[in-house]
């Protein structure tokens, strides 16, 4: 027998052009609100090559990872059911062009961003520190 766990994703905080880069879901929960790009790990992959492939899939996007932001793991956090999301923090290049689960993609400063499905605020609030330093560094 299988045992029953979370399901295991990942979220790109995705600096672009000195912006942050979000997706427009295109799908439920939360259609049609902006979200960070991420999506769930695939079966014998990393979570570093699933925030890039993820990142690649809604934005067409290719990304450096710069860190490791956190893990968030709130069994609320994703209506669907329990999902557990490695966080990282990437620089993009690239021209954005919204593709699978991306309705529409859009770059915020980092001072409006809007209000965000699933704990995707919560997640950029947390690395607001570390956003600016990778901005100062631009």
């Amino acid at each position: 027998m299988i045992p029953e766990t979370p399901k295991l994703t990942v979220d790109a905080v995705t600096i672009l052009n000195g912006k942050i880069v979000l997706v427009k879901r295109k799908n439920p929960p939360y259609q049609g609100k902006f979200a960070l790009p991420g999506g769930f790990v695939e079966i014998g992959e990393t979570t570093e090559n699933a925030v890039k492939r993820e990142l690649k899939e809604e934005t067409g996007l290719s990304a450096e990872i710069v860190k490791l932001l956190g893990v968030y793991s709130d069994p609320e956090r994703d209506p669907r059911g329990h999902t557990v999301s490695v966080c990282y923090l990437l620089i993009g290049n690239g021209e954005p062009v919204a593709d699978t689960d991306a309705k529409d993609i859009e770059v915020f400063d980092i001072t409006k961003i809007p209000e965000l499905a699933f704990d995707h605020n919560k997640i950029i609030n947390q690395a607001t520190e570390d956003i600016y330093g990778v901005l100062s560094k631009m």
